[in-house]
């Protein structure tokens, strides 16, 4: 049983037991792709009551390597408006950049806890700048962008 295979049995064993409020593990069947959806528990009328769900997908390398993390829709459920999420639901975020602010201490829980808390304070209801080029080039892996983290506003 590989190291990335074990931290997330680990993992899933606290989620499964419970979970901080406004998140729910929706699917994990494998050690290699699992979905949780989160609600902003504020009264930021941007969120208020919506659900989102993300979509994280592991490598064998996990948790040295961040978990690609994305918004996905489905029934229901939208990706959120947000000056740092994409339409097509990548979430520019340094803690999802394995060479940036990743570190292996982070867990899943962890993960969604910042991006409810990204949700939360956030107050500008709009796509990041350049959103439509952007999800035209086709690029869906967060691991091939390069993205330059220079907004402490949002």
């Amino acid at each position: 049983m590989s190291f990335a295979t074990r931290r997330l049995q680990k993992e899933l064993s606290k989620i499964v037991g419970a979970l901080p409020p406004g998140i729910t593990l929706v699917r994990a069947e494998d050690f290699k792709e699992w979905q949780l959806d989160i609600r902003v528990l504020d009264d930021n009328p941007i969120y208020k009551g919506k659900t989102y769900r993300l979509n994280f997908k592991f490598t064998s390398n996990y948790p040295i390597d961040a978990p690609i993390v994305t918004f996905v829709e489905a029934p229901g459920i939208t990706i959120p408006m947000h000056p740092h999420i994409y339409s097509n639901g990548i979430i520019c975020l340094d803690l999802l950049s394995s060479g940036n602010g990743w570190s292996p201490v982070q867990s899943v829980e962890s993960v969604c806890m910042s991006i409810q808390s990204m949700l939360t304070g956030n107050t500008k209801n709009q796509r990041p700048e350049g959103d439509a080029d952007f999800v035209r080039s086709g690029n869906t892996n967060p691991r091939n962008i390069r993205f330059v983290y220079d907004d402490p506003t949002v």
